[in-house]
Formats: structure tokens, sequence, C-alpha cells
């Protein structure tokens, strides 16, 4: 039996497998995101170990002992710090979290644009641990003397299981830290910012053995000592490999709370504007490039719930299926949360205009999910100016069904 653990945003699921893909057990675990101020998103990674626990035993209960192999997935680019003892310092700051437009200026002055696109093949971005880890090394100095080990959100739970601090390729692409094109830590970028490599945890290819279960682990999960987990990935390398985009021509679109366009490469690809992101694909020689919607899926709640959040998404959809093509003019940029692809900037707001008297809700809730769309589109146009081959695209996530049905 085969294990494994995805941590979410807002929870953890568990899912117990067979080798076959059958499903043998399943089990989910909510946590807290919290919001100190405006623009900032924090969550305990107590709370996220405490979740794991829940989640696993309901997948696996007292089958524990017969899991050979668990593997994890999760949100990225959060970042987790730790005493010289491996405790938590303070609250992670995860992945939509916008304060550090400041460290991102920071960079492209003192390092330079060119040579974070050279060395890590990604502009510096609010969502970046590296920018997070800038700002607290600024704003929480006492904090910041504290720290022995920087994780990222699903390699804490690793850590937990094991004692090891290790992350895959994958995900530390996401940290700006990384030398994408040798797959390691790019010494370069550590040198400019003043960051002691020795924080960082062991890289590896996402199939490789990255630890396994410790004494203290097995004891609180119920799985055996010494079970090996595997390096896993950051959440949408490991949902690109669940849906065949490991190939170069093979695309993507994931339509959550945000919308990703991924695709596969053989080599490299970084574009020279910094709108995509280059990362290492979970599959060992192959790279991947993302283009990221922030607001996808959210654009429709957020503007279900200035109605009535009881209001379904079947009744929103059939009212704007009623609604011709361009909806009569409104217009929706899906900027809530600022963006990321093609625009790069946190700041960036949203919009609905063209609105007229004889607008009803359904011409609304059209121009949401076209404006979605259309900025999902963005990345499909960035592909085509770099070469990126496109042989076909599968949709998945679950807002997908909104724009395929």
């Amino acid at each position: 039996m085969l294990l494994g653990l995805d941590l979410g945003t807002s929870s953890v699921k568990a899912l117990l497998m067979d080798e076959s893909g059958t499903a043998l057990g399943e089990g989910s675990a909510p946590y807290a995101v919290r919001s100190p101020r405006p623009g900032w998103s924090e969550s305990s990674p107590d709370d996220w170990w405490a979740a794991v626990l829940r989640a696993t035993d309901a997948a696996v209960g007292r089958r524990g002992a017969g899991v050979t192999a668990l593997g994890l997935s999760g949100q990225m680019h959060g970042a987790v710090l730790l005493d010289e003892s491996g405790q938590v310092l303070r609250p992670s700051i995860i992945w939509c979290d916008q304060r550090t437009a400041s460290e991102c200026e920071w960079l492209d002055q003192t390092v330079g644009r060119r040579q974070l696109l050279e060395h890590t093949a990604n502009p510096p971005l609010t969502n970046f641990t590296a920018t997070k880890l800038l700002w607290i090394r600024s704003h929480e100095p006492e904090v910041w003397a504290r720290v022995r080990h920087v994780l990222l959100p699903k390699d804490y739970v690793r850590f937990k299981l094991s004692g090891e601090r290790a992350i895959d390729v994958a995900d530390a692409s996401g940290t700006l830290l990384l030398d994408v094109a040798r797959r390691r830590w790019s010494s370069e970028v550590l040198d400019a910012i003043g960051l002691d490599a020795r924080v960082l945890p062991t890289v590896v290819e996402s199939p490789h053995i990255s630890a396994r279960v410790s004494n203290k682990g097995a004891a609180a999960t119920g799985l055996a000592e010494r079970t090996p987990i595997v390096g896993g990935a950051g959440d949408q390398a490991a949902g690109a490999v669940g849906m065949g985009i490991v190939r170069p021509g093979a695309v993507s679109a994931t339509i959550g709370t945000s919308g990703v366009v991924f695709a596969a490469t053989d080599r490299p690809t970084t574009d020279p504007h910094g709108r995509l992101h280059t990362f290492c694909h979970a599959v060992p020689g192959r790279w991947h490039v993302m283009g990221v919607t922030q607001a996808a899926g959210l654009s429709l709640r957020w503007i279900r719930d200035r109605w009535d959040s009881r209001t379904s998404y079947d009744e929103l959809t059939a009212e704007a299926a009623a609604v011709p093509a361009g909806s009569d003019g409104v217009l929706w940029a899906p900027y809530l949360m600022g963006e990321r692809t093609p625009h790069c900037d946190p700041d960036v707001r949203a919009a609905l205009v063209g609105v007229a008297a004889n607008h009803g809700r359904g011409h609304i809730v059209r121009a949401v999910l076209e404006g979605v769309a259309f900025s999902l589109r963005d990345s499909l146009s960035i592909f085509a100016d770099l070469g990126v081959p496109v042989d076909r695209i599968v949709v998945g996530g679950g807002g997908a069904r909104l724009f395929v049905e």
C-alpha cells in the first residue's frame, strides 16, 4: 500500500492506494489561514501536523504497518523557520502573502533582474520564499537571529515524520534560490543576498527516497519505522504528473482558487521578460513553464458572495449561459490578488467595466468567466512566443467544469 499526503492551503488530504492506483482509504482535515494585516497570509505548521495526523488516521486506520512507501505534495513558496532544536519560530508566511513588494524591489536593484533570470530562471515575486526570508530578516531580526533551518510547507511534514530536512527540485524551484537549469541551490544568489546555504534543506529529485519514517514519526502515525518517503513535489508539478503532463507538447490548464497553465519541456525555457515561471519538473531530466492567474475560481466565488453565498454555482452558470458571448460589453479583469502572468504586479487590481442598466447578474457572471478564460489564454500566447509546443491541453481542477460545461 502507498500513502500520499497533500498539504493544501486550507486542508490536508491523505490517500491510501494499492500499486494499481485503486483507492483503499482517504481522509482530510482543515486548518486555518490567518490574515493579521491586509495582504498577509499565514498558517501554523503545528496546525498542519495535527491535521496530517487526523487525515492519516482516517485514510490508514490500523493498516499503517502495511504502508510500503509514502509521498508528499503541497502548497509551494511558503517559509517555515526552525531554531537549532527544530522548533517553529513563527507562523509560516504562505504562498499568497503579498507583503514583500519592497523586498522584490531590493532584489531587482541589488542582485538585478537579468542576473536572477540567469541564475534562477525567474524574476522576483512576492510569492517566492526568498522574498519572505528577506522580509523576516528586515522586520523581525530577533526571529531571524534564531533561524537555523528553512523548510517549505510539505517538507515540514517530512521533517516531523522523519527528522530529515529535504526538498524536491520542483518545490525548490519556487524559492528563487535554486539554479533551475542545474537543479541545485544557486551559490551566486545565496551569496548576493547573504543567505547561508546551511539553513536550506538537501535537494533531491522527486522520485528518489529522501527520508524514512523515524521512531517518533511511527509512534505518531502508526506507520512502520523506516518506511521510505520519496521526494514528492510541489502541488503543480505533482498534479501535472497525475494528468500525464510529462513530455513536451503536453499542457494542462488547472482551475482552482488560482488558475495555472502548465507545459512540460525537455530543457529550461526562460522568458526574458519574466512573465512565466520556469521550474524543474517532478520528472528527472524535465522542466516546465507555468503561467498563473492568481484569482481564477476565486473570481467567481467573490462575485457570488457579493450577492448571496447560498447561490449555487450551477444557478450562476445557467444565467451566464443565457447571455451571448462578449457579455454585451461587460468586461472583467480578474486581478483580485494582484497578478503573476503576464504582469508580475502585486498591486494591479481587478476591474468590472462596461455595466449598463440593461445588464443583469448573468452578464456579470459571464464576464467573470470570460475574463478568467482570457487571462489563462495569456499564458498560451507567451508559450507561442517562446516556441513551447502545445499538442494537447488537459483541463483539470474543481473550477474547470464551469468552463467546459
